[in-house]
């Protein structure tokens, strides 16, 4: 997991943002997926 997405996700919780957490996650989800089949 990149570092700045690490301080994103930090970042999120620490604001309970839940609404970014969220985004974090399925970007999260898509990044992984779309590298993992290439």
């Amino acid at each position: 997991m990149p570092t700045w997405f690490q301080n994103q996700m930090q970042k999120a919780f620490l604001e309970k943002n839940a609404y970014q957490i969220k985004l974090l996650n399925q970007c999260w989800f898509f990044y992984r997926k779309k590298h993992r089949s290439s």
